[in-house]
Parts: structure tokens; sequence; C-alpha cells
């Protein structure tokens, strides 16, 4: 007997083993009709997967659900695979083809060791050969093969890297069995799952052609990346591909560089961003907002080094566990190694176990905007958004067992304000999971387990949707994260919870009980911008470097018509800046139009325009960023009008 429960709690029962498809088939036709997977006890799986005895928690997944989209990726890069063995011969060696889940231009790529060159001219012949296999509707079938089995048939099928790739599985997992796929002739080693059949396959576009070191050592072979993206219906490819073109002219790497907010430079080193005063002031009002904020909730900030000895990152695990992403100790002549941080964790701990604390000290919530570094391979740096050197808001809560998830909850509500204060309002729930296969995780189980139900609970006390992720916890413990959508409908993963049973007991971090006797605590990290790099890199994308008049560099630029002028601009100027107001003054000879065309390039909200009528009347004409008039207001009512919107975090005019 096979019972299924459904997610409305019903449950429906059959009397031997039976498919995902089939039970989708028993639910409604309907349903089966427009069903592409499955997700049973939580893990994702082709609809021909068998469910056997026992209970089981079954989810159909319709081109709707939020999984869809990295299914469809998945089976299109298979397509484009396929696509380039049917062109290009059995001499195409076919390496690996992830979904890229969190990239917004590029659905999907796959790697090719080519018998000939393959650019971008193309590309559109290839794009062609998977719309062609889509219209075939070839079934897509799953068959698990031992190992030696899977490796002959990649010999036989001369794919060389394949076969290292089973063989790879053998060393370090173990592996008994591989799973492959076949689609018409075509065969690939994969873990899925896959879409039923090519049909689904149809709304793609390939993107752009580049060059990719096998396994990216550059001691390896180039190979040829092919990018592409998927969509379920042509139409939202058509909106895909308008979106690209519009996130090109919303690059922070060229608004950073057209509005004067950051500069890297080669002399400095490549990931390290150096702030220019227009965008250390937006940096300063995030930080000033932020930390505002936290003080107004409890947390006492504090400062740490950006270097500790190495043995602190041993005891906490970074070192060796983000060992390959981190720069290399500093050796001392007669001294312990030095690390460069990579977290700042370890040395909040420090903080917290220089004196004793009782019961009554927790929760003790510690803040800081700590700079850290990571060593970032060079071609997977970013301008802002992937770099070496960046800026956490940090916060490190030390809370009894108790206390848990009122605080968790507590940290919710923070992310919450910082995303919907700048209208990140379209977010969605993540809940990163530790993978119980996995030997990266530090820790025992039964802390693991009641880590990640404190979480549950928490998201689903305050009726949050969410999804979770198997294998996207952090070393030390599970997470919430909070995947952000911008205007553009790119997701971004920003705010981040996560709890931590591990990290105290590494430590031997103490508190006295009710009880006068010793208890472990419990640790909350959290950090609503995550990076102050990066989040500032997608403001700047999310609101075309036009920020909201709180936030943005100058918020008002005085413009002068002509010097008749020039005495009672430099009255306004001085007033708009004894009120607090950050303010440009543009006296330069150029006439009024060439002014505002370049205030407006600025993307400054306020332009007060001031002539002779004006300096009469002790008013400026106040013209808004995009070329909304306000008309002729007097001064001190301007000023009233600009704090306003200044003190309200206004999101726009």
């Amino acid at each position: 007997m096979v019972t299924v429960e459904l997610p409305d709690g019903n449950k429906i029962e059959f009397e031997s083993p039976v498919s995902a498809l089939q039970v989708a088939e028993r639910i409604s036709p309907r349903l089966a009709k427009s069903a592409i997977a499955a997700r049973i006890d939580g893990t994702v799986r082709d609809l021909t997967h068998v469910l056997d005895e026992g209970p089981h928690a079954v989810v159909v997944i319709t081109d709707r659900d939020e999984e869809a989209a990295e299914i469809l990726r998945h089976t299109a890069a298979h397509v484009l695979a396929q696509a380039m063995v049917n062109l290009f011969g059995a001499g195409v060696k076919y390496t690996i083809g992830p979904a890229l889940t969190e990239d917004f231009q590029y659905g999907y790529y796959y790697d090719f060791d080519m018998p000939s060159p393959v650019g971008a001219e193309d590309l559109p012949k290839i794009e062609a050969e998977m719309r062609r296999i889509a219209a075939q509707k070839l079934p897509i079938e799953r068959v698990e093969l031992p190992v030696d089995e899977a490796i002959a048939q990649m010999r036989k099928l001369g794919q060389d890297y394949k076969v290292e790739m089973i063989q790879d599985l053998v060393r370090t997992q173990q592996v008994k069995t591989v799973s492959l796929y076949r689609q018409g002739d075509f065969i690939d080693m994969c873990r899925g799952p896959h879409l039923p059949h090519t049909g689904f396959v149809k709304a793609v576009a390939l993107l752009s052609a580049a060059g990719a070191y096998w396994r990216g050592d550059e001691r390896n072979k180039m190979l040829t990346r092919v990018y592409g993206c998927a969509f379920f219906d042509d139409k939202s490819l058509k909106e895909h591909l308008a979106n690209i073109e519009e996130a090109k002219k919303r690059d922070h790497r060229t608004l950073g560089k057209q509005l004067d907010l950051f500069l890297i430079s080669d002399d400095v080193g490549p990931g390290l961003p150096l702030w220019m005063p227009k965008g250390a002031t937006l940096r300063m009002q995030l930080m000033n907002w932020l930390q505002g904020e936290l003080i107004a909730r409890g947390y006492q900030i504090v400062a740490t080094p950006h270097i500790g000895r190495l043995g602190l990152y041993r005891t906490s695990g970074h070192y060796p566990y983000y060992k390959e992403s981190q720069f290399p100790p500093i050796e001392m002549d007669g001294e312990d190694a030095y690390l460069i941080k990579p977290m700042n964790c370890p040395h909040h701990i420090t903080i917290y176990k220089a004196r004793q604390h009782s019961y009554r000290d927790l929760p003790l919530r510690l803040a800081e905007f700590g700079t850290v570094y990571r060593f970032e391979q060079s071609g997977e740096l970013n301008g802002l958004t992937r770099v070496r050197g960046f800026t956490q808001d940090d916060a490190h809560i030390i809370c009894t067992q108790e206390q848990l998830e009122s605080e968790i909850e507590s940290c919710v509500d923070l992310v919450k304000l910082v995303l919907e204060t700048l209208g990140l309002t379209d977010y969605r729930v993540r809940l990163g999971l530790r993978d119980p296969n996995s030997d990266k995780y530090a820790g025992d189980a039964e802390h693991w387990a009641l880590a990640e139900q404190n979480i549950r609970n928490v998201v689903r006390k305050l009726g949050m949707s969410y999804t979770e992720g198997i294998g996207d916890a952090v070393f030390y413990g599970p997470k919430i994260d909070f995947v952000v959508r911008d205007c553009l409908g790119r997701q971004w993963q920003l705010g981040t919870i996560q709890v931590d049973y591990n990290l105290p007991q590494r430590f031997s971090m103490e508190y006295i009980g009710e009880d006068n006797r010793p208890h472990q605590p419990v640790m909350i990290h959290r950090a609503p911008f995550g990076s102050l790099e990066r989040f500032i890199g997608i403001l700047i994308e999310h609101f075309g470097g036009a920020f909201p008049l709180w936030l943005s560099p100058v918020q008002v630029a005085v413009l002068p018509v002509s010097e008749k002028v020039s005495e009672y601009a430099d009255k306004v100027y001085a007033e708009l800046k004894r009120r607090g107001i950050r303010v440009e003054m543009d006296s330069s000879p150029e006439k009024i139009g060439a002014k505002i065309r370049r205030s407006s390039m600025d993307k400054i909200p306020y332009m007060a325009i001031v002539g002779q009528n004006e300096a009469a009347a002790g008013a400026v004409s106040l013209r808004g960023r995009g070329g909304v008039d306000h008309g002729v207001m007097p001064l001190d009512a301007m000023i009233a009008k600009l704090l306003d919107e200044i003190s309200t975090r206004s999101l726009g005019q």
C-alpha cells in the first residue's frame, strides 16, 4: 500500500507502487496534462519517479511553480548539447551544463570541447536546431546504471569528460550507480530532474559564446561555453530579451562611473572598490539609517580589526572550511600566522567571552559594519556585486534557547523593514538546510534538526510562504534567505538570518542560568543588507541610478539663470546646506537648458531654478527629475517639502 499526502492535507492510497505522473492523474486529468515534475518528500523528482511503500508527501509541479524554471533550464542545456552534436558531429565532447538559478541574463550554459571553433555567428543555426528538437517532442527517459556500465556507455560515445566526472564521483562520494538521461539518440549523464519531453523547450534564445577552462582551472584546456535562456512561452522570452536590453542601460558599473560613485583600479587590485565622495555619501546614508534602527532595537555597536590569528579561524571552522576562498595566511617571524578576516563572527564571540554573562544579560545583540575579505577568482569578479573586499552589516545575537525564536522573528521584521523601505517588496523566502549526505557541515545531527525546526516555526508563525533548499545551509547552521525580485524581474539573494548551535559549542561559550549553573547559548547571524557593496550595486540597477531623495548623494542642484541672480542663488544654496540638504551649485556660464540637461544626466532629484522673478519674490522654480514641474514656490516652502520627503523616506516624486 502506498499512501500519498497532498498539500491540502488530503490523502490518497494506491494498491501498488505508483509513479508521480499517476499520482497527478488520480488528482486530476487536467493537472496531469500540465504537470512537469513533482516534489516528493521535499525532493524534486521526474514524473517517472516511482513511489514505493510508505507514506509520501507529494506536490505536483507545473510551469507556474518556482521550481519549474530550473527544471526547464536544465532540460534546455541538454537540448543545446544534443543540437551541438547534431550540427558539429560526434567529435563534440560535452562537459557540464548547469541551470543558472541566480543569473538574470543567462538561464543556463553548456561547456564543449569542439573539433572546430564555434562563435557568435553560429548561434542562430544552433538555436534553430534546438527548436527543431523541441518540435519533435522527444520523450526524456532517466536510466540508472551501475558505475561500470555508465563509464562503458560514455566511453562508447567518446565522452571522455563524462568518464572523468563519473570516476570523480566514485572517488569522492563512493557512488555505486549513475543516472543518465536519453532523448532520442542523445545520452548525457545528469542527476536531473528533467521535463517529460523536449517539446517544453520551445521558447529559447542563445545569447553568447565564450571561452572557459575545464573545471575553471587555467591549467586545463580551454572549452567553448554557450550561454542561453529558456521560457515556457514566447511572450515571456520576448519580455526577458527586452529586459536584458534595459538592464544594459542600468548596469551599475556604467552608472557607477557616470555618476562618480565608485572606482575599481588595477593599481589597488581587482575586486577592491574605492568609494568616491558621492558613492561614500550613499553608503553612509544606508549605514546611518540602519545603525539608528539597530540602536533603537537594543543592539550594541562594536568594532573589530581586519585581521586575526589563524588559530581563531581554525576554532571557528572558517579555516579550513572556506580555505579556498580566503587570502593566504600572513606568516610572521617568531609569531603565529595571521589571517585577513573572512568573517566577523569569531571576533564578536571573543568580545562576548571577555566577561562572564548571566541569563539576565541575554539576549546580547552585537552589531558591526565589518569589512571582510574573500579571494574570489578574477573571472568571477563583477563590479560591486562580486568583490574581494566588502562590508557586512553584520550582527550576532547571543541568546537562550527560550529566546531564540522570538529573536529570529525580530530579525525577520528588520529584514522586511529594510527591503520594503527601499521598495524591494517583491521577495520570497528560502530556507537553506543541511544535506545529510554531505560532510561539509559541522556539528551534530540533533542540533541541526533543532535549528531547522526553529526557522520553520518562525516562518510558519508569521504566515510566510517558503521553499526549502537542501544543501544550501552554511557549514555551521541553517538559514532564512530573502530572495528579492527587482524592477526587471531579476532575482537577488539579499537579507539572511542564520541559526547557529555549533560555534557556541566550538568556542565553549557560556552563560550562568537561573539555576546558577553554566549553559550554552545559541547564536543568530544576521545581515539585512548582506554586503553593502553588493546591495548598493543592486540598488543602482534597481533605481537606474535615480535614487530616492533621502539616499541621493546630491539632493538639489541650484541653477541660476544668469550671473545677475548669483547673490540670491548663493543665499538659496547656503540655506539648503544649513538645513542639512545635500546641494550643489551650477554657477557655470552656460545657458539654463544645458544646466538642466547636466543635472538630469546626474540624476539629481530636484533642480532649484533661480531667475530674476524668483529672486525678487524670495522663491525658486522647482523642477523634479524627469521633467516634473512643481512650479514656483517660496524658498521655505520648498525646503519644508524636501525635508518632509526625506524624513518619510519617500521612494519617489
